[in-house]
């Protein structure tokens, strides 16, 4: 067992929490009020944990399952595992939740007025991953997007205040666009996991087989694929982009975040031509931010 692990198995939410740092986007940063961090963070932690248990990336130990009653010969069993969250968030709402995520997320709840909706979809998406590996159509992806993107950026506007129509609909592009570049970055552990993010009718679109995304180098065709794909997740960004400029103060600087961070992880893809079989592309910082002012400025 790691110094990681162990840490995990002392305080069950310090090793989710602690993911933050690996994202693509800003989750909670300094700049923020500390009323809005500790929120976001509340909000993180449920949306990290419960893809967790989805993906199967659960610290060793079963002291996860043990917080929301799961025998530990049953931990593996990720349905059963999603089922017992959802127990778990409706004592969010009504009664005392069991797992310290929950926990710490109950007087968020309570303080911004969140509604179930938004957490039982992220829950909905990780049953679906469990279910539904490939997606014929790029509705079909996009309707899976609706489950497991879309609601944190309602959750962002909710905790801030800040939700109307048209600002959930700009706020809906960029996290759909934000899911598909982590898609794109993440082709190669994803088919480890026996799961394809690439829409069928593209694949056969650019004559992609399944064997072509396990090789160790992406060849032309997948390349051309990846390139089509990122397009479409660039266009998204720049549909949701002006929903920074319908904020101010230390908010549109957080937004600009989000969509700075998918569009330098997109350039981080071209600049790797398109080759993301061999790992995930990531941008540097001098790129992150060089787009962060980019898109304050209303230039993307």
């Amino acid at each position: 067992m790691t110094v990681s692990d162990t840490a995990h198995a002392v305080d069950p939410s310090r090793g989710t929490l602690d993911k933050a740092a690996g994202e693509n986007f800003p989750v909670a940063p300094f700049f923020l009020p500390r009323d809005w961090r500790t929120d976001l963070m509340a909000v993180y932690g449920f949306a990290r944990l419960v893809d967790d248990i989805g993906d199967g990336d659960l610290a060793p130990g079963g002291a996860d399952a043990r917080l929301l009653g799961v025998p530990g010969d049953q931990a593996d069993d990720r349905l059963l595992m999603l089922d017992a969250f959802e127990e778990d968030l409706r004592r969010v709402f009504d009664g005392t939740p069991r797992h310290p995520l929950l926990r710490r997320l109950k007087p968020t709840v309570r303080r911004r007025s969140l509604t179930p909706e938004p957490f039982l979809g992220l829950i909905a998406a990780n049953r679906q991953d469990q279910l539904v590996r490939r997606y014929e159509t790029y509705e079909d992806l996009l309707a899976y997007c609706e489950l497991s993107a879309n609601p944190v950026g309602h959750l962002v506007l909710a905790v801030t205040g800040t939700s109307t129509p048209e600002r959930i609909r700009r706020s809906d592009a960029i996290c759909t666009a934000l899911q598909i570049i982590e898609h794109l970055q993440d082709v190669a552990e994803d088919l480890g996991r026996d799961r394809v993010y690439l829409p069928a009718e593209d694949m056969k679109r650019f004559h992609v087989q399944e064997t072509d995304l396990a090789a160790r180098s992406a060849g032309a065709s997948v390349r051309a694929l990846i390139a089509y794909e990122a397009q479409r997740a660039r266009d998204l960004l720049d549909e949701g982009a002006p929903l920074v400029g319908s904020v101010h103060g230390r908010l549109r600087l957080l937004l600009a975040g989000f969509v700075a961070g998918g569009r330098a992880a997109v350039r981080a893809i071209a600049a790797a031509q398109y080759d993301v079989l061999p790992g995930p592309p990531k941008p540097g910082k001098a790129q992150l931010l060089r787009e962060v002012g980019v898109t304050l400025r209303g230039e993307g």
